[in-house]
Parts: structure tokens; sequence; C-alpha cells
């Protein structure tokens, strides 16, 4: 059985400028799926292009197998939930989320029945009457939603919508929207250049630089198994160290970090083959000691640079062998007395904590 949209060989230029390479994904029926990925990445050239906005260069976008290359936009039966909320400002909310009704000339009685839905799911009983400049931001915005729900589109697709609104707005509109997308079944695509958003949101993530997918999985996998030192660094904070005199020894990754020595997981050997090679270690998977630990292996001295309090957790910044930036995440009372700015400490980790990628 087909995808429920497939992307095959996606090309797009812009005069000289290559916004999309070669990308080819599957977007399964009913998951939630977020591409993710700095400015320019092609992440949104790709979404218009999907909706019916933007033409292709070469490739095609199907549709349970069908190429809707062809296809209006207005005929893909697609949602579009923009940054902007583009609200009818005249109308009032209940207008503004019957308005794709309307215009398929849907009777009066089920348009009635669809909005009065919309509005619950979107928990904004009592404001039917308003107009948009009597709403605030959020509820501007769970507007844009409900008008792109309320026609049952077969794939919702969402351009940075939360952007615009305050951490707070952003983080509960966030929880909404993963209910919504529960209750109603349909296919979400969403675009973000916001890490932590993706992770708590998505079940797969689409990782986008220059114009290509890099890396496309569940965000548990990219977070603890990314392939590239762009996806590592680019999804939350990561330590990467530089390693050398590097070699394979009994399934082992064995390397240098200054005259340190270091052990990880053996990662793909013809990838890192007379390539220079970094250690990738996250924050929270570094343990900090003010005692050396008795340990020849994955055991680097550290000297302090700086301490960042976050209520039940403490950041530790420091320097490792090399000048090497260090960041640890700890419990406040890891080490007793906290850390002090000058000071000595030893950290060390695991051998399946570290994820050796190509430098």
């Amino acid at each position: 059985m087909p995808a429920h949209i497939s992307i095959r060989e996606a090309c797009k230029s812009f005069d000289s400028f290559e916004a999309l390479r070669n990308v080819s994904l599957d977007i399964e029926k009913g998951e939630f799926l977020t591409f993710l990925g700095p400015s320019g990445s092609g992440k949104s050239t790709l979404l218009n292009a999907i909706a019916g906005f933007e033409p292709l260069s070469s490739g095609a976008v199907l549709k349970n197998g069908e190429d809707i290359g062809d296809t209006p936009a207005d005929r893909r039966n697609f949602g579009m939930v923009f940054q902007g909320y583009a609200l009818f400002p005249h109308l009032t909310v209940a207008e503004n989320i019957a308005f794709s009704l309307r215009v398929r000339k849907v009777m009066r009685a089920e348009v009635e029945q669809r909005v009065a839905r919309m509005v619950d799911l979107v928990g904004l009983r009592g404001h039917e009457h308003k107009r948009p400049s009597a709403l605030s931001g959020g509820q501007q915005q769970r507007v844009a939603l409900a008008r792109a729900l309320v026609f049952e589109p077969e794939l919702l697709l969402l351009d940075e919508p939360l952007s615009a609104l305050d951490k707070n707005l952003r983080e509960q509109l966030q929880d909404e929207l993963v209910d919504i997308h529960r209750k109603t079944g349909t296919t979400f695509l969403f675009v973000t250049h916001d890490q932590m958003e993706a992770m708590a949101m998505s079940d797969r993530i689409a990782i986008f630089d220059r114009g290509r997918i890099v890396q496309l999985d569940r965000p548990n996998v990219l977070y603890d198994e990314p392939n590239t030192r762009f996806v590592a660094e680019f999804l939350g904070t990561m330590n990467t160290l530089p390693v050398s005199r590097q070699r394979a020894v009994s399934g082992e990754f064995h390397a240098h970090v200054g005259e340190f020595g270091v052990r990880a997981a053996l990662p793909d050997a013809e990838q890192l083959a007379g390539a220079p090679a970094v250690l990738a270690i996250r924050p929270e998977k570094l343990t900090l000691c003010r005692q050396r630990p008795k340990t020849d292996h994955n055991l680097l001295p550290m000297t302090v640079n700086g301490v960042v309090f976050q209520g039940g957790t403490t950041i530790v910044k420091g320097s490792a062998p090399e000048g090497t930036g260090l960041t640890v995440t700890a419990t406040r009372d890891a080490l007793g007395v906290p850390p002090a700015r000058g000071e000595q400490l030893w950290v060390h980790w695991g051998h399946m904590d570290g994820r050796v990628l190509a430098g």
C-alpha cells in the first residue's frame, strides 16, 4: 500500500540557489511529522510544494500513490495554518471557522454542527461572536486551527504557527495541538526551527540542512543517536571533543582527547576511515567529581569557567584538555558544595554514553 503522502527526489531552485536537493520521504497517515532546521534549510519550501503553493523544479509529490503535482492547492484537500493567522478581521470567530465550508457549499445545518464541534475542540466556547481583534494571540491561532480542520482535510500543514507567541502560551498550545491531533486522527505536518518544540510534539522529525534531509527518525533516536555532527549539535546541547590516535580494538573505538584515553561503541568504520572524528556526549551523561575516579579511560580534567543554577539542576561550564569547552548538567546537590569558578574537577562517563561522529 502506498504511503499517504510521498515526496520523490524533490528539487527546487530559485535562480542559482538550490532550496531542495533530491529530497525523498514518506508521510504516514495519521502521524505528526515535523520539519526541523535552521532558516534557509528548505523545510518551508517543501511544505509549500506539498501544499501546492510552489511548483517543484523536478521530482514529485504523491498522495496515496498518485502524482498531484498538477493539482491546484484548493483541490488537494489539505488544510493550512500560517504563522500570521490570516483571519478575516470583519468576520466573527464562527464565521471565520465556517468560511471554508461556505466556499464548499456545505448545507447550513451541517456548517453549524461542524463549527460548534470545532469551537469546542479548540476551547473557544463563548467566543463565537467575537471578531479577531477582540481575541488574544493564542485564541486567534486556535481560530486558524479550527478553520483549517473544519472541512476534515486529509493533511494539515502548519508553518511555524506558534513562533509569534510567548513561551508559556507556546507550551500550552503545544500540548493542545498534540491533544487535537490525537482526537482528530488527521495527519499533521509541522514546520519549526525550535528544537524543543519539535521534540515535545512529534511522532517523527525530519532534520533539514542546506536543502537536504540529513536524518529522519523518532525524537528520542535523533537525540540519542545522531548520525552527523550537525544533527548532534543542532538538536539540543552536545559536547564534541576532537579525538586523535583513533583505532578499533575488540569491537570498541579507542582514541585520545589530548593525552587522556577514551572508549566508545564502535562506529561506522567506513565512514570514519582516515577522517577526523569527534566524541559527542550529552551534558547529562557526564558525571562530575572532585576526586579523580579510579579508571583509566573516559575521564577528563575540567576547569570550571561558570555555573548556572536552574532550580533542581546545575549547568557547569568549563574547559577540558586542548582548550575544548565542556558543559555538564548535574543535579543541584551532586557535589555537595557548588563548584566555584576556577576550580579543578574531573568528569567521566560510560563508554555507551559517547557517540563517535565524523568531525
